[in-house]
């Protein structure tokens, strides 16, 4: 029974929390927030920053853009699966929807972040019965409501890009491990980073304000994931990682060798979001080393089931 209920829900698919795909020439999805009765196109600058609320940065250059999202503070983020055919409504068959509040701002030289924290969501990637089946069944976790899936369900309808971060302190204090709470602000210099508090490398992170951000090839998925299971106070020796590692040309912090490129960032400010810290930087070195491959993201797993369902799949990795 329970393998015809997992088939009637999802097919031959394997039912997880997050599919890993490769993406090489350009994510199709778009992303729209209204404020008011402005409408933006805010595909490229608009980010996870923290789970606890779930929080998005927004990043905003425009200062008629910027006066619009002052002018109100609450605002609502549709995701798509493609240009809209009326820019006035991306909310027309959008495939999820996020109702949320303003919570905070980094006003920089360059432009103003704007946080924004989910209030309410809406799914539509499935059925709204089969969505609250696989939430009973495979979801349901004494600290996930089904509210808390949709909310991110929705944030994972637009793929989140895996990278590798680098940080040393002193000699034998050697971190590398992948993030995918993060943005890189490239027009502008600026990068941002969502660390959980329970992180035990992120107070010295704060100490040292510096931290490294490498690309890499999606198929170097393995090791990274290996990497992330092993979240420790303690980091391995140099010589006990699974790669070789270079050191970065300002900060000597050590990258795998393998990476295609890295930008050397110091941490100018930090907000509470809750359960994660924002760290916001900017990059003194931006260093590339290969051409660029298709990179690590990850998405929910209902939102790669409905474009299994549609025919249009990224490659898993």
């Amino acid at each position: 029974m329970g393998r015809l209920f997992r088939k009637m829900l999802a097919g031959d698919a394997t039912i997880k929390e997050f599919s890993t795909i490769s993406v090489g020439d350009g994510i199709g999805e778009k992303v729209y927030l209204q404020a008011g009765d402005v409408f933006l196109d805010i595909s490229d600058n608009q980010w996870m920053l923290g789970l606890e609320p779930l929080t998005f940065g927004i990043w905003i250059e425009s200062a008629e853009n910027k006066a619009a999202l002052d002018r109100v503070k609450e605002y609502i983020i549709y995701f798509r699966k493609d240009v809209p055919s009326d820019l006035r409504q991306p909310g027309v068959k959008a495939l999820a929807v996020a109702q949320l509040n303003y919570f905070n701002r980094i006003d920089d030289q360059r432009g103003t972040l704007f946080l924004l924290q989910v209030k309410a969501s809406v799914i539509r990637h499935v059925h709204p019965l089969k969505a609250k089946l696989f939430y009973q069944k495979f979801y349901k976790k004494p600290e996930v409501s089904f509210e808390k899936l949709k909310a991110i369900v929705t944030a994972y309808s637009y793929p989140r890009r895996v990278r590798v971060i680098s940080f040393q302190q002193g000699v034998d204090y050697n971190y590398i491990f992948p993030m995918d709470l993060l943005g890189d602000i490239r027009q502008s210099g600026r990068f941002l980073l969502g660390m959980r508090h329970s992180n035990q490398v992120l107070k010295k992170i704060m100490d040292v304000e510096k931290i490294v951000v490498s690309e890499f090839p999606a198929s170097y998925k393995p090791v990274i994931y290996q990497l992330g299971r092993n979240h420790s106070a303690s980091p391995p020796p140099l010589d006990q990682l699974p790669f070789p590692v270079m050191p970065t040309r300002q900060f000597g912090f050590y990258v795998p060798e393998w990476v295609e490129s890295y930008k050397e960032i110091r941490i100018r400010k930090t907000v509470d979001l809750g359960s994660h810290m924002l760290l916001f930087g900017e990059w003194t070195e931006d260093m590339v080393l290969k051409p660029a491959t298709p990179r690590l993201h990850h998405i929910h797993f209902l939102h790669f089931l409905h474009q299994k369902n549609h025919g249009k799949v990224y490659p898993l990795v």
